[in-house]
């Protein structure tokens, strides 16, 4: 918290000592406000570097800033009506506090209008028991931040990222319907859903179909407004060091307990979709899908990676397994999709990668949603 504080202290007195540049970037600001309207919410996390030059920027509602400021990001994305907004996190006891809440608020907000930003991203992942007082806190927070960004920043959006089902995941017990009601959309994490395991310790789905669709059904029946709601889907998929891997492609893995849960994710390693897609070629499988789970795996061995000589299996998704979530976001009148993370795609130019990366692109648009 206090290098984060430290940081955004640096960016202020940096930012502030531009100049002439602030001209220039106050226009970007205003082509901003022209926010593609009526359109389907396509919420895009970009956690740095320079990949976001070749983004599909037709459908970008929302950038979400999570890597270091880019000030030729912002005025680019000014200029094809979308948002860029901050990643907002903070310790949870300190907001207990409603003194610290509002300086905390008060940082982020002259932050955003330093770098003509069109509001925050709440991406707070902390345990909080129901009967705590962080429960009541957290939902004051996304209140006092969203009142706060709407009466100072004209335009601006202030969003929550939650678990993909609100039964306590990960022991977050969330005020899920306070939490709606206090900001202008939810943002729903529909990946990491092996992030506790409590049946076998086996390799699977990172996010399975009839899973995924139930924690919708969870959130819009505790009366969450389906307009409230942006499905998130995974642009990168869990490698898992198989402790034993069965002739029908059952991966048994080692217990890696997180949160009360004897096993976990956390037992694999993240790998996004353009590693994915160089070393499918040469799994020993080749590419399978699993019914069940409606979603793509395969299985590989390579000495070199792993000296004990060990089957993986690698979970992830691809085109076909997001699209049979997106179709039912018009059926669910969800507000829109977006991905954990742009950057996970080969934007390097090469002919089949770039096929790759525009079908996922493609994907976030089912016929459903053209005109």
């Amino acid at each position: 918290m206090v290098n984060q504080a430290l940081q955004d202290l640096s960016i202020l007195l940096s930012l502030q000592g531009e100049g002439n540049v602030t001209r220039s970037k106050v226009q970007c600001h205003k082509i901003g406000l022209s926010v593609k309207a009526g359109t389907v919410e396509v919420f895009v996390f970009d956690v740095g570097q320079k990949t976001w030059k070749s983004y599909d920027w037709s459908q970008i509602t929302t950038v979400a800033a999570f890597g270091k400021y880019d000030s030729e990001l912002m005025c680019y994305a000014h200029s094809k009506g979308a948002r860029v907004v901050l990643k907002g996190d903070v310790s949870l006891k300190d907001i207990i506090d409603p003194g610290f809440r509002a300086s905390w608020i008060a940082q982020k907000l002259n932050l955003a209008k330093i770098q003509h930003m069109d509001g925050i991203n709440l991406d707070i992942e902390q345990e909080v028991n129901c009967s705590s007082p962080e429960y009541d806190a957290l939902t004051a927070l996304v209140k006092e931040t969203t009142d706060s960004f709407h009466r100072e920043i004209e335009g601006s959006q202030v969003t929550f990222d939650v678990a993909w089902s609100p039964k306590n995941i990960d022991r977050r017990c969330y005020n899920y319907t306070g939490i709606a009601d206090a900001c202008d959309f939810l943002f729903v994490m529909s990946y990491d859903e092996r992030s506790q395991i409590w049946s076998e310790c086996t390799a699977a789905a990172n996010a399975p179909y009839n899973q995924t669709l139930t924690g919708y059904n969870d959130y819009i029946k505790m009366g969450i407004n389906p307009k409230k709601l942006v499905m998130g889907v995974p642009w990168y998929g869990y490698d898992y060091t198989c402790l034993n891997l069965s002739e029908d492609h059952v991966c048994t893995i080692a217990k890696v307990p997180f949160r009360g849960a004897p096993c976990s994710d956390a037992a694999g390693r993240q790998v996004p979709y353009k590693m994915i897609m160089k070393q499918i070629n040469s799994s020993i499988s080749g590419n399978q899908w699993d019914q069940d789970q409606q979603a793509p795996y395969y299985n590989y061995k390579v000495r070199s990676f792993d000296p004990a000589g060990h089957f993986h299996q690698v979970w992830y998704d691809n085109p076909q397994s997001i699209s049979l979530k997106a179709t039912y976001i018009q059926n669910y009148g969800l507000r829109g999709i977006g991905m954990w993370n742009a950057n996970c795609l080969d934007y390097s130019g090469d002919a089949v990668a770039k096929q790759q990366a525009e079908e996922m692109w493609e994907v976030l648009k089912p016929k459903l949603f053209q005109r």
